[in-house]
Formats: structure tokens, sequence, C-alpha cells
């Protein structure tokens, strides 16, 4: 693993060097801008064919959407055990959310008049589910789950189909615990475009949720504006900070399941103090690595996207994480620095405290999504949130009293704006009506 030392002179170009651009390459975006161009004049035809040549199946439209049927027989075939799990990450998800269910609020303003705020759900929403070397199961829970509790009306789920041309039981199975009727064997960017545009088999959605590759990424990216995209993931990211009181093989293999995700373009940091303390970490890592089912997949990203970073006290690992924005912060130090590091560290994703709080429970069972912003977008982006299933609607109702108030302001701000026909459609309520 490289090793790069807050000490140098060029730390932070090299930082960001190795954190690199999320743009994709002209390559990925011209083909994905001529996927989406084919999907929206073609529909269902272009959809078809793409399914054919980036998955091999050969689906007839009416295909497409697997029966609701399938859905709950698959729930019905979970052992007692599987079952549990799911609904239990679901409870714990659902509860975590219905802190921050928006409310609907009405006050008076300082001119007298009534104003407020209303809060809808998204009518229609697209939910993208990845199923490339893993079936993301965690990530049904962590979207439908918050579509289902903000009581969007239309949830439509997309996912890859597998070799034998279906969804896994598993993820079918948590759609249906989490009250999803309407799911759809169809992956890609050309899934993005079915959902942007709509096709005779498939209705548009409003806004489209959930990580992809970077084909997805990208197809997103480009259908911004048309539908809703509530942030751009990629590849999954962790930053593990720690002191002396880290334990190493706990750090190693924190760091290993991150690495797990098979994409290859993973993001790993480990942040230290003390030379000790990193050759220990690093020979857990190369033990524990012998016994893992992938690891060739994490192997790869130990050597190309694997970053350790020295520092000299936790003020500089505090400038390491504002920096990198990590979707995933993991704080291996002592207890009494909690408290000043969650109000120093502002850019991460979601921090983790603790050496008994690693990233897999956020992953899939703690209660936040696990939908995080990537790429140091954590800058300006936050997780995804429930009232990302929702829009507001201001609401303003003035009466002559309260409209005479704020007579003077709006004649003001028309004079400094030379908008004369704004000042005047206030201005003609207090004229005396032509005899």
């Amino acid at each position: 693993m490289r090793i790069l030392r807050f000490s140098d002179p060029r730390f932070f170009s090299e930082l960001a060097r190795f954190i690199e651009t999320r743009n994709a390459s002209a390559e990925v975006t011209d083909r994905v801008a001529a996927i989406l161009a084919a999907v929206k004049a073609e529909g269902d035809a272009a959809v078809l064919r793409y399914t054919r040549e980036f998955d091999g199946h050969r689906f007839e439209a009416s295909e497409l959407r697997i029966d609701p049927a399938a859905l709950e027989k698959s729930a019905r075939a979970l052992s007692p055990r599987h079952r549990k799990a799911i609904e239990e990450a679901i409870h714990c998800v659902r509860t975590f959310h219905q802190q921050g269910l928006p409310q609907s609020w009405e006050a008076v303003n300082p001119h007298g008049a009534r104003v407020g705020e209303r809060w809808y759900p998204v009518r229609r929403v697209g939910l993208y589910v990845p199923a490339g070397s893993v079936p993301l199961v965690s990530t049904v829970v962590m979207t439908a789950t918050l579509a289902r509790l903000a009581g969007v009306p239309e949830i439509a789920v997309f996912s890859p189909p597998g070799r034998d041309g279906m969804i896994c039981p598993p993820m079918l199975a948590a759609m249906h615990l989490c009250g999803v009727e309407e799911v759809y064997r169809l992956g890609g960017a050309q899934a993005v475009g079915a959902m942007a545009y709509g096709t005779a088999t498939i209705p548009a959605v409003d806004k489209v949720f959930g990580p992809g590759n970077a084909y997805v990424t990208e197809a997103q990216r480009q259908v911004f504006g048309t539908v809703g995209i509530e942030l751009l993931p990629g590849p999954s990211e962790a930053l593990a900070i720690a002191d002396e009181t880290a334990e190493p093989a706990w750090l190693a293999a924190d760091l290993l399941a991150q690495a797990e995700h098979g994409t290859g373009r993973e993001k790993i940091y480990y942040v230290f103090t003390e030379d000790a303390q990193c050759a220990a970490v690093e020979a857990a890592i190369q033990a524990q690595l012998k016994t893992l089912k992938h690891a060739e997949t994490i192997r790869t990203v130990l050597e190309k996207s694997t970053l350790f970073v020295q520092v000299a006290d936790l003020e500089e690992a505090v400038a390491v994480a504002n920096f990198v924005a990590p979707e995933h912060l993991e704080l291996h130090v002592d207890h009494n620095h909690f408290a000043k590091l969650e109000a120093a560290i502002t850019t991460a994703g979601a921090m983790l405290f603790g050496h008994d709080t690693p990233t897999v429970l956020g992953d899939f069972t703690a209660g936040p999504s696990h939908t995080l912003p990537t790429g140091r977008t954590g800058r300006f982006f936050s997780g995804l949130k429930i009232t990302d299933f929702f829009r507001r609607t201001s609401l303003v109702e003035y009466n002559r009293e309260a409209l005479a108030k704020a007579r003077d302001v709006v004649a003001v701000f028309s004079e400094l704006e030379d908008l004369d026909a704004h000042g005047r459609s206030l201005e003609i309520r207090f004229e005396e009506p032509a005899p």
C-alpha cells in the first residue's frame, strides 16, 4: 500500500491526484448519450436491444416487469433467519428516518400575512439497485424503505437481470418486504433512460435514486433536469482515523470489508500516527486477505486504490478527512476525542465512532441510508435522507391590511430593479375602480 505523509510539501496535491476526478471518460459520456438518445426515440425497442447487447437476454417488452407474485413467493421462500434480519434492518432504517420526516407549518409574517410550507411526497420515483458481482439486498432496504415512509404513491425498482434472466430471489424478497410491487429486470444506462423518458411499457418517473456503475452514474447526470436526481454516488469509499488505542486487526478487517464491493475502483484510506501500528495493520491485512472469498478483487483495490496517510496528530487527521470528504469515516480513537472530532470534521457522509462501530453497521442495519456522497461531493452533498422523497411548496396569503404594509417595500424594489409592471401589480389594488 502506498504511504503519503502529511509533512510532504506536496501533500494535498498528491492526495488530490490519488482521489482523482469523478468525471466520466469521453468514451463513457458519448456511449451513454447515444443510449439515452435511442431510448428516448425508440422506447422499448432500444431498451430491449441494449439488454440483449449488454446482459445477453432476449426479452419481450411484456417480460421486463416482474410479476408481483414472484416477489411474494421469494419472500415466502426466505429462511426464518434471513427474513428476520431483513425485517429488522427495515425497522432500524424506518425508525431512524422517521425522525427526519418534514412537517408542514404556517405562521404570520411581519406584514400580518399567512405564510408557510407544505411538503408533498414525490409522485413517482425510480430506484436503481445494482446487481453486479454481489446482490445488493441492503440497497433495496436503504432506498425503498424511505420511499414507502415518505408516502410516495408509485415506487418502481430497476435492477439488471442475472445470468438466469431474473433478479436474485433475496432481492425480490426484500422488495416485497419493503412494500414494492413494481419491479423491472432492467439495468444500465438504458434503465435510467426508461425511467427518465418512459416507454410504452415503463411509465416515466419524476425522480431517480440509487447507486450504479460508471455508465449508470453518467446516465443519471445526463438526464438530470428531465427528472430529479438525489446525488451521484460512485464507488465505495472508507477512511479510518486511528490513534494508539486502535486494534490493528479490527482496522484491517474494516478496510478489507470496504475494499470488497467489487468494482475495483473503491477508495480506501487509513490515517495513522504510529509507524508500528501501520506495520501491524498491513500485516493483519495480508493475513486476513488469505481467508476471504473476494480476495482477488480486494487485492486490486489494495494495490491501486488504497492510501495510508501518516499524520503527526488528530488535528492533521481532521484536515485530511475534511479534504477527502469520505463516504464512510471510521474513528478508531479514544472516546474522549469523539466530541472534538464530531465538531471539527464537517464533510463526511457518515461518521462511525469508536472501536465497536465498523462501517458494515451503516451498510446494512444501523439506520442511516448507505447511499452516500463520494468523490469529495460530501463537501456539498449529504447522504440519502427522507426529505429527498418530498418536494416543498411555499404558501403565501395576504389580506388587504397586510398588503398595505408591504406596499412601500414592493414600490422600492420595483424602482431599484426598473420593473414598473411589478409595482403596478400591487398598486392597482389600491386604485379606485373606474366609474
